[in-house]
């Protein structure tokens, strides 16, 4: 966490036990849009391959994860905390969820197809291929305090 982050985090909970489970990081593929959205309330959701924890060997969110959301410029703009994660193929990605994620038109449609070019570039990079029926980590979270300034 860099020292923004940190300071951020230390403010927020001031003389208060503070949770130990706390990371911070941007969105993948548009930061500043998908932070703002997060800030404006529209985004509630997100979701990220789990191939990708697999690869790193990263443990998956929980409902006890805390995150600082975190801009282009990695500056902090808003604490979230987890409310459910659940292991989803991306075809069975409800249109619920797809809305959640705040994005474009809101519409299940455009979230399909933001995700499927996403992911295939990502995979691609790593020279892995597209499955509709990928497994994807689907968070869903609230906002706690949005940043001022």
């Amino acid at each position: 966490m860099n020292q923004a982050a940190q300071e951020y985090w230390n403010e927020y909970w001031k003389n208060q036990p503070q949770p130990q489970s706390v990371s911070a990081w941007q969105f993948g593929a548009d930061p500043d849009y998908l932070a703002q959205l997060v800030v404006d309330g529209s985004k509630t959701a997100t979701c990220s391959g789990y191939i990708f924890y697999e690869l790193e060997n990263e443990p998956l969110p929980t409902t006890e994860d805390y995150s600082i959301i975190l801009n282009n410029n990695d500056k902090p703009v808003a604490i979230i905390k987890t409310v459910e994660v659940t292991l989803t193929p991306m075809n069975e990605v409800t249109e619920e969820f797809a809305i959640e994620e705040g994005e474009g038109d809101r519409t299940y449609t455009y979230w399909w197809e933001a995700h499927e070019k996403f992911f295939r570039n990502e995979l691609n990079a790593i020279g892995r291929e597209f499955s509709e029926d990928m497994p994807l980590v689907c968070e869903r979270f609230k906002v706690v305090d949005v940043k001022n300034g």
